[in-house]
């Protein structure tokens, strides 16, 4: 059975929104467990550590999702999906550091920033150039 590389794509993409969907239970957990009631967002370290991981990630997200999406349309799926995938293992490594140790974090949000970067820039130089090249017209 051969896997759809499209399908790559958007399985990284929904792990993605799964694992914003994890650290938003954590920082539900956390308000519990540390007693900070919404609406508020501060009062205890241990809280706002897991609390800033959820909103930085949102932060990501907003940028790799769309990203992903163009960037597939000119580029080959398992690059894309790749790059998603080291995304993934980023955040992973960036929620574990942030909470333990937020001075930790540098090689998690590297792995996690970089994909974006490099998928945000592989999206525009292509469209970019398919936007040039339907300029030029026909050859």
């Amino acid at each position: 059975m051969m896997i759809s590389t499209p399908a790559l794509v958007d399985l990284v993409a929904l792990l993605a929104l799964l694992q914003f969907v994890f650290f938003a239970a954590l920082v539900g957990r956390a308000r519990g467990r540390h007693g900070v009631r919404a609406p508020a967002v501060s009062g205890n370290e241990q809280f706002e550590r897991i609390y800033r991981v959820q909103m930085n990630t949102l932060e990501l997200l907003v940028m790799l999702l769309p990203s992903m999406v163009i960037a597939a349309r000119y580029w080959p799926a398992w690059a894309v999906a790749s790059l998603g995938g080291v995304y993934l293992l980023g955040r992973l490594l960036y929620w574990r550091a942030y909470v333990a140790e937020p001075s930790r974090r540098g090689a998690g949000y590297l792995l996690s920033f970089a994909p974006v970067l490099v998928l945000m820039l592989a999206a525009l130089v292509s469209a970019l150039l398919a936007l040039l090249a339907g300029l030029r017209g026909p050859v």
